[in-house]
Order: C-alpha cells, then sequence, then structure tokens
C-alpha cells in the first residue's frame, strides 16, 4: 500500500470512530425464535430512513438508528404498557403500529406480529409517518402478520 493511500484509509477510519453513537437500551431476553427474527430485521435494516443516514448504536446489535436527533428502531421488546385489543391501531403501508405519543418523541410499536418492533421518532421529524413507510417492507419482510388489525 503506497503512504498517501494508507494515511487516506486511516483518515477515514479515525472520522469513522468520530461519529456519533446512540445509545440503546437493549430489549429484555426474548424467546429464541424471537431473538432469530430480530437479528434479521437488525441486519437487514436500510441504510437511510426518514431522510435520515444510520448511525451506530451501542451496545451493539440492540436496535438500528438513522440522524440526530435518532431515530430508533428495537426489535423484541415488551408489549407496551397501554396495549389493549381494543387499542387504535395505526396501518402506515400494510403494517399496523400501536402509538404512543409522549413530549419528545412518539413511540410506534408494531401489534399482529410474531415480535414488538418499536420505533421511537423525535417530534422533529414531520411527518413521522416518513419512517414507517421506510420500514414497512423490512417488517413485513421478516415478521408477517399473525392477526391483522382491524
Amino acid at each position: 500500500m503506497l503512504p498517501r493511500t494508507a494515511c487516506l484509509v486511516g483518515a477515514a477510519l479515525l472520522v469513522a470512530g468520530c461519529a456519533d453513537t446512540v445509545a440503546v437500551d437493549p430489549p429484555d431476553a426474548t424467546p429464541e425464535d424471537v431473538s432469530a427474527l430480530c437479528a434479521d430485521v437488525l441486519d437487514d435494516a436500510p441504510g437511510t430512513v426518514a431522510g435520515q443516514e444510520a448511525v451506530r448504536v451501542a451496545p451493539a446489535g440492540s436496535g438500528r438508528a438513522w440522524g440526530s436527533p435518532a431515530i430508533v428502531m428495537r426489535c423484541g421488546v415488551d408489549k407496551p404498557a397501554g396495549l389493549e385489543p381494543t387499542s387504535r391501531c395505526d396501518v402506515v403501508d400494510e403494517v399496523g403500529w400501536f402509538t404512543q405519543e409522549n413530549a419528545d418523541v412518539y413511540v410506534f410499536t408494531t401489534i399482529g406480529r410474531r415480535a414488538y418492533i418499536e420505533v421511537t421518532v423525535p417530534r422533529t421529524y414531520d411527518p413521522p409517518s416518513d419512517a414507517l413507510s421506510d420500514l414497512a417492507e423490512l417488517v413485513q419482510k421478516h415478521d408477517p402478520v399473525v392477526t391483522p388489525c382491524v
């Protein structure tokens, strides 16, 4: 390797090492079949969501994130508090979501699938459904509907 090339590669690695890392709270232990499903979801996650590029997460494998402030996806989370059979289901691109609104973020969790997939979208992204649209194909591919929303 030429010295100039080695310096450029080293500089690229240094810049990559300085990129923001988002702390993600890993989901609690999940059954083996859900863990495998979630590993596939995380491995196949898109590089861009709602126009935001992917950023690193810590600990590795705890989820995926995009942008700053970060849009965060976690797979294999617990059933959300407040989710009842009569809860409203928001359907975006054929994926049903349970929506929780907080002061700074929306928290969307898939409904009617083997795994609960949670997507947290800061209120700075408008509309927040853009993130859900960008993740719909991923959810449908790896976590098919068990019970559709009605």
